[in-house]
């Protein structure tokens, strides 16, 4: 007997079971089930003897899982239903026991949780290893000059290890987002039923205990109803593959024949099918081909979840999908970028050359006419304005300093001369955090000390 006079129409059952990608939160409902059987054996719901045999049973379920034996079945709804059918085929009646005190509801928001935190953690170490390869590449190639870029044009000329570093510090704060994201699932949703708890008191500090959580939601309602924790990672993931597709994208610039400032290994690269001469970084481009994606599974949330009223809705089942999506191609793509990184060599050649564009001087040659007694926004337009007689008299940008210094009394032009001369243009960046030579070497030794602080902790 039940609610339901009529079978369920095989299209209904499409769009409505989740088993063939939620099978995915299996490790995590099963161990939520022992914790849960563990829970109703202290309230006496179960004997020792049910006890033991079901976390045998869930074990043995557990070990098919891990091996790829467990059959999935099309007539199972959801992950829940699939282990809840093995466990009975087992256990005859005493397998339909384990779901006392329990609801799917909350049944999926702690598997998610759980999914969520361990993603959470994982996504921050890779980070943590992208980070750590920056940092080697930095300071293996301290000294080294480069042209920097603002609307792909050069602009001033920095040291390459300032350029890495730039990436490194970018990468610290989508690790801090991950562990943010970590802890937002903290607290276990298990213990809520349906929407409004149970008619049984399970220790639900002690099972929150037992699963790694912080301790149980506060509020049963809230537990079934919100996806925050699945909202965190996405935002994280969100970004960190922006952050990626910046760096692949300038992966893709720099390696290009018209710069021909780096070249990626060739375990990272492709060739043409009709052009033989081609190395394409297809690695680095798919960085930045990815990032949308990640992007847009955070908003599939976002929508689905958009003006829901409180309790469970269906379109929560939608969480699945975009999430598992962003963390594997996160994950993914933050491997590729510390390996790909790895390998990368740099032309020194190539990259001291372009750092010595004269015009990269132009913005010093003014702060210096500054530092002279000129008001800044003349010295602009001077400097502006000798920019733009060499480029049309086809002459090189230090021939027009004189016009410049002419006002100048010697021991001033002097100054100027020497301040624009090789490497003091970017040893001039005195500022804390900038490119100058002393001031990347602390950074660098920052660097070492936060990439020591923020160290992942051994898991299991």
């Amino acid at each position: 007997m039940s609610r339901f006079d009529s079978e369920r129409d095989d299209l209904f059952h499409a769009i409505n079971a989740s088993i063939g990608f939620d099978r995915r939160l299996a490790p995590y409902d099963l161990l939520q089930s022992q914790a849960h059987a563990r829970a109703l054996h202290a309230l006496g719901v179960l004997d020792d003897a049910e006890l033991d045999a079901i976390l045998g049973a869930l074990e043995k379920i557990h070990q098919e899982v891990e091996s790829g034996a467990f059959e999935y079945r099309a007539e199972d709804e959801d992950i829940h239903m699939a282990i809840e059918r093995r466990l009975t085929e087992d256990l005859g009646e005493l397998g339909g026991k384990l779901h006392t005190a329990r609801s799917r509801n909350d049944q999926v928001a702690t598997d998610l949780s759980l999914f969520v935190r361990a993603h959470s953690l994982a996504c921050g170490d890779l980070t943590w290893q992208l980070m750590q390869t920056l940092l080697d590449k930095a300071i293996a190639h301290e000294g080294w000059r480069s042209p920097a870029y603002t609307h792909l044009q050069r602009a001033q000329p920095i040291y390459l290890s300032h350029y890495l570093l730039a990436y490194f510090w970018m990468f610290r704060r989508d690790l801090l987002r991950f562990r943010s994201a970590a802890q937002s699932a903290s607290e276990m949703p298990a213990g809520s039923g349906a929407l409004a708890g149970l008619n049984w008191d399970l220790d639900r500090d002690q099972m929150a205990a037992t699963l790694g959580f912080t301790g149980p939601m506060q509020n049963s309602l809230d537990a079934v109803s919100s996806r925050d924790q699945a909202l965190d990672l996405l935002s994280a993931t969100a970004i960190c593959s922006s952050h990626l597709s910046r760096l692949g994208s300038e992966i893709v610039i720099w390696s290009s024949s018209e710069f021909g400032y780096l070249s990626t290994d060739d375990s990272f690269a492709s060739g043409s099918s009709i052009m033989p001469q081609k190395k394409n970084p297809d690695a680095a481009e798919l960085l930045r081909g990815k990032a949308p994606r990640v992007a847009a599974d955070l908003q599939a949330l976002l929508g689905a979840l958009h003006a829901l009223p409180l309790g469970y809705s269906k379109d929560m089942q939608e969480d699945k999908e975009p999430l598992f999506d962003a963390v594997d191609t996160t994950e993914t793509s933050l491997r590729v970028a510390a390996r790909m990184m790895e390998g990368i060599t740099f032309d020194r050649g190539r990259l001291e050359a372009a750092a010595e564009d004269r015009f990269l001087a132009a913005t010093d040659l003014a702060d210096v006419l500054t530092a002279e007694g000129v008001p800044f926004r003349a010295a602009h337009g001077i400097v502006g304005g000798l920019v733009r007689r060499a480029l049309e008299e086809g002459r090189p940008f230090e021939e027009m300093y004189g016009e410049a210094l002419s006002d100048l009394p010697p021991e001033a032009r002097s100054r100027v001369e020497e301040a624009m001369s090789g490497r003091d243009v970017i040893d001039s960046k005195i500022s804390a955090g900038g490119t100058g030579a002393s001031r990347v070497a602390e950074q660098i030794a920052i660097a070492k000390q936060e990439l020591e602080a923020l160290q992942p902790s051994p898991r299991d």
